[in-house]
């Protein structure tokens, strides 16, 4: 079988943050499976896209696109330096809310405004501490069993669905 599509411009100026509530961020992702499940929770929430920090697998590659299932026709994706990317969410309306194990205040308990860009750490090594200062909410969700951390893809979906019905609710 072979598919035909044309790559998207992925620089980051080319994003609307006015035409969804929730974008995620994702920083030196690895994993192209958790990329492409990301992308699909994306189109599921009806969040804008993904942005692509540092150096993040490519979301093109085989495996990423069949995680999708179809999501990264839906999705806008950009890609960015962290530096260039804190200089474009800042000249404009938006939240940048981390996800970290370092954090006291469990993901629920915030309200998140509009919109939301939803950060999430490499797989193996979560947040650098610098990115997370630069978060203007840093939360976490209780991990009870021996487990210490969930997948990242996992993460994204429990905060981007969080974020989601906190709106319905309104």
């Amino acid at each position: 079988m072979i598919g035909v599509y044309r790559e998207f411009d992925t620089a980051l100026d080319r994003i609307d943050r006015s035409t969804a509530g929730i974008w995620i961020v994702a920083q030196s992702l690895r994993d192209p499976g958790n990329l492409g499940t990301i992308l699909r929770t994306g189109d599921a929430v009806g969040a804008g896209g993904l942005i692509l920090i540092d150096d993040c697998v490519d979301p093109f590659s085989v495996e990423a696109v069949r995680a999708t299932m179809g999501a990264l026709f839906t999705q806008r994706i950009a890609a960015a330096r962290w530096p260039d990317f804190l200089t474009w969410l800042r000249a404009g309306p938006g939240q940048l809310v981390g996800t970290s194990l370092k954090a006291t205040q469990d993901y629920q308990a915030p309200r998140y405004a509009a919109p939301t860009f939803i950060l999430v750490g490499n797989e193996a090594q979560g947040l650098p501490s610098d990115y997370e200062e630069q978060c203007d909410l840093l939360v976490k969700m209780p991990m009870l069993g021996k487990a210490d951390s969930l997948n990242a893809a996992v993460a994204t979906a429990v905060m981007a669905y969080e974020v989601l019905n906190q709106r319905r609710a309104r």
